[in-house]
């Protein structure tokens, strides 16, 4: 086990037998844990890096089979923000001491590629020091561009499953992998910081769609990778499917910490939600990051990808203490920092939660 996981550290490939044996977790698994937060302390110290999650709209062109917002949803309370609804949270969300923020939403037509423009643009003249991340799907790669050129730092995309016979389980014919694919390889050209991710116990995944998972990340090298556990919500298909366990999900987010030691990776809404110490826990598994929502409180619930999502307490804004409280029990610090990928960065711990 420990030769394993030394050699995953040190970038050796490993066999498919042995990535079966890592993932399914035949061994005892603190010894995996302690190895990834080995890892991630080599390159972040204690810091975690917090971001501020600004869903912007609940509209969603696509069908995915497992999302809440699907287009198919018509039990959704759907609504979009407006602008200066996005620039008020960016404002109370500085205040707080957060230095990135992340504007996430479903695939929805009303954001044109210069609505988003003026934005980004808005959001990086009046927050220069802070970096802007953008997670809105799939788009061509002229609209990447001109976002990267306004000054969008990151983007998130989830690949979802490495594997396209698993990719078309989950998604209608119309949402093609090979399409996915090249909008990831396509942020990577342009020079974003550019996230992947999947679910870990979505329907039909097995131990060979998750090592072909871990191959992507090490092939890809991906700067952030977000790793939740499926949940299912009563409104999709999906409905009937268990949900993915914690123990599985953690063994993930560790994997991935060695197989990519500079990785900044989130211990996720969806660890926080099926289990109440799931965020920790995910950070003692290798995980540096947490998304505090900074969204409106009255859309809150309306942005429902699964079923019982987590958007108050820790999980929000205002409740940035008691965050920085968790996470100091745990035995890290919640810093005020863009934290970017790398940790070369080294920071002062944030009192922001008591301003």
């Amino acid at each position: 086990m420990t030769d394993l996981t030394d050699r995953l550290a040190a970038g050796d490939p490993l066999s498919d037998d042995e990535w079966r044996f890592l993932i399914e977790g035949g061994y005892e698994k603190q010894l995996l844990f302690n190895k990834a937060d080995e890892v991630r302390r080599q390159h972040y110290g204690t810091d975690v890096y917090i971001r501020g999650l600004i869903e912007i709209s609940n509209y969603c062109k696509n069908d995915c089979l497992y999302c809440g917002i699907r287009k198919s949803n018509g039990k959704a309370e759907r609504y979009r923000l407006t602008d200066e609804e996005i620039y008020r949270c960016c404002e109370e969300g500085y205040r707080l001491g957060f230095r990135t923020f992340v504007l996430q939403g479903g695939e929805d037509g009303n954001d044109t590629t210069e609505r988003i423009r003026k934005i980004v643009s808005a959001i990086k003249e009046n927050n220069p020091d802070c970096a802007v991340t953008l997670s809105l799907g799939e788009r061509q790669r002229s609209d990447y561009e001109i976002w990267h050129q306004a000054g969008t730092d990151r983007y998130l995309l989830r690949h979802e499953t490495a594997t396209r016979s698993h990719y078309e389980k989950l998604h209608p014919p119309e949402q093609r992998f090979d399409e996915r694919m090249r909008c990831l390889r396509d942020l990577k050209e342009i020079g974003y910081q550019a996230g992947a991710g999947f679910m870990v116990g979505s329907p039909f995944q097995g131990t060979e769609e998750l090592i072909a998972d871990m191959r992507f990340l090490q092939e890809f090298q991906p700067h952030m990778v977000g790793i939740g556990p499926f949940i299912p919500h009563h409104d999709t298909p999906f409905a009937e499917y268990s949900a993915g366990t914690l123990e599985r999900t953690l063994i993930m987010v560790a994997l991935t910490r060695l197989t990519l030691p500079k990785a900044l990776i989130p211990a996720t809404t969806a660890l926080g939600t099926i289990h109440p110490q799931g965020r920790e826990l995910g950070l003692k598994a290798g995980a540096n990051v947490v998304m505090p929502n900074l969204s409106p409180v009255q859309v809150r619930g309306q942005y429902s990808l699964y079923d019982n999502k987590a958007h108050t307490g820790q999980e929000a804004a205002e409740g940035l203490a008691a965050l920085k409280k968790s996470v100091a029990q745990a035995g890290y610090r919640v810093v005020e920092s863009r934290g970017d990928f790398g940790g070369n960065e080294r920071t002062e711990a944030c009192n922001c939660g008591d301003r």
